[in-house]
């Protein structure tokens, strides 16, 4: 008899998947695959934000369980991360407009997932909400970033990102270039926001 296929979790083999709390370090990200959905606005309050997770996860799910039914390879899905982008980026920091922000959230996919396996879970999601036609697999490729972990409410990230954008990346004859990435190891819609812990991430060139 043999035995189900080690499960892999790229939050343990991937370098990019590790931060410390307190810790600014340069880390060279590879490119990866991902679910991804866009959308505008305060994700707090904003149903299309609601939405687009409840698109992700369903098609991220049947990729799992396609992979190791057909392909025998089996792995943890990853957690939820976004990009975040704002025509000022004050309001990252200072002023934290969150109507302002236009995000896309995403869900990492091991490099073995095709385009046509992508295709497949998507139309087997029953009862799929609106949103699912919205999603697409796409290739991110960052590069040398900044990052940090983050333990607390999003709402005090502000001085961490101020930290980072104003004094460590400039001292390090830095410059910021993508979109600033989180990644979210906590449900933040079950985890208290005191205990969430959340990659902050920063493309620099």
């Amino acid at each position: 008899m043999t035995g189900s296929p080690a499960k892999t979790d790229f939050k343990k083999t991937l370098d990019s998947y590790q931060a410390k709390r307190g810790v600014f370090r340069i880390v060279d990200v590879p490119a990866l695959q991902y679910l991804m959905i866009d959308g505008h606005g305060e994700p707090n309050t904003s149903t299309e934000f609601a939405e687009a997770i409840t698109a992700l996860y369903p098609i991220a799910y049947k990729l799992k369980f396609a992979s190791k039914k057909q392909l025998g390879r089996d792995y943890v899905v990853m957690p939820l991360e976004g990009l975040w982008w704002s025509s000022t980026p004050a309001n990252f920091t200072s002023a934290r407009d969150k109507s302002t922000w236009s995000w896309t959230l995403m869900i990492m996919q091991p490099d073995w997932i095709t385009p046509e396996m992508v295709a497949d879970a998507t139309a087997a999601v029953k009862d799929a909400p609106a949103a699912v036609t919205r999603v697409r697999f796409e290739t991110l490729a960052e590069g040398r970033c900044v990052q940090t972990l983050h333990v607390g409410s999003f709402d005090d990230e502000a001085d961490t990102l101020a930290e980072l954008h104003d004094r460590f990346i400039p001292e390090h004859g830095l410059t910021m270039t993508g979109h600033h990435h989180e990644i979210y190891f906590s449900d933040f819609r079950t985890v208290a926001p005191e205990k969430l812990r959340t990659i902050l991430r920063q493309p620099v060139a």
